[in-house]
């Protein structure tokens, strides 16, 4: 597998596997966001599923796929700390907002800062049209800020800092994005990235905030339940963030960034139909123009 996944590398095959890739990201990730803003509290459940894909990646790290070489363990260390800011970021946005009001911007304002670094760091371009796409994915994103801000009734007290902390977690996923496309092109085998990165990311950090906060609770939740909502999290993180990381290494980073953010319109459905949340013609308009930026960007390619 390990094989075939770099012989594809930039080719247009490898182009249409990243698209296949991205677009698979963009669903699991909406039901990613979903498991972490639902019934638990957000840190409890990122807990959960953080601690069970860590230990499933465990086995595979440790005895399956080939050691790291000497120069990604610093790759690995500045992976984890964007990803500790990232989470800090991410727990504190779901706590201030509405899944449905606060996810579209995360989400969308990811894709602007990515296509910056994608530039800085790899020196990758867009055409006129992409560009015309990533303005109407901004157009939708904004938008969507501004009805939030005049409209949104429920947690109106705390939708300012719930914003803030939605733009700040968007400059983060691009952080991430961007810096762990970098890692996994650094090494020669990138299964061994996708193992190291979900066993390091899930053990040491968010579990013990998580245990912390547990034993502090009034009325803590049910483990049990807890735990199946970990264990199912921990495999869709799996497929969620390891297809994205594929497919920055496959084709361009700046468009699987930006494709992904399809996930804006599954978000939509999953708030609705799951969580309950009100979405509404306007809203949901302005969250398929953040898709529809997406698609252009691809399009104009």
């Amino acid at each position: 597998m390990n094989d075939w996944l770099v012989s594809i590398e930039g080719t247009e095959a490898g182009h249409q596997v990243a698209l296949g890739l991205a677009l698979l990201a963009a669903l699991l990730h909406a039901v990613f966001g979903a498991l972490q803003k639902g019934r638990h509290d957000p840190w409890m459940s990122r807990g959960a599923i953080d601690l069970s894909y860590g230990l499933m990646a465990a086995p595979f790290a440790l005895f399956v796929v080939p050691w790291p070489e000497p120069h990604m363990w610093p790759i690995f260390a500045g992976a984890y700390l964007i990803h500790v800011g990232y989470k800090l970021a991410q727990g504190y946005t779901y706590t201030k907002g509405a899944y449905t009001v606060v996810y579209p911007v995360v989400r969308g304002t990811g894709p602007l800062f990515a296509v910056i670094g994608a530039y800085l760091l790899f020196g990758e371009t867009f055409t006129g049209v992409q560009w015309i796409g990533v303005g109407v994915l901004l157009a939708g994103i904004f938008g969507l800020a501004v009805y939030n801000l005049i409209f949104q009734d429920v947690g109106r007290e705390t939708l300012k800092a719930a914003l803030a902390l939605a733009v700040l977690t968007g400059f983060f996923v691009a952080l991430y994005t961007t810096y762990d496309a970098y890692g996994i092109r650094a090494t020669a085998n990138p299964i061994t990235f996708l193992a190291w990165f979900f066993f390091i990311d899930g053990l040491f950090f968010t579990p013990w905030i998580a245990l912390v906060r547990y034993r502090r609770m009034v009325n803590p939740p049910e483990l049990g339940p807890l735990a199946v909502r970990g264990v199912i999290g921990g495999f869709v993180a799996f497929a969620s963030f390891g297809s994205i990381m594929m497919a920055t290494r496959l084709d361009k980073v700046g468009e699987a960034a930006v494709l992904r953010e399809t996930s804006t319109v599954f978000a939509a459905l999953i708030g609705w139909l799951v969580l309950g949340e009100k979405v509404g013609p306007r809203r949901l308009t302005l969250m398929a123009l953040i898709a529809l930026g997406a698609v252009i960007v691809e399009m104009g390619g």
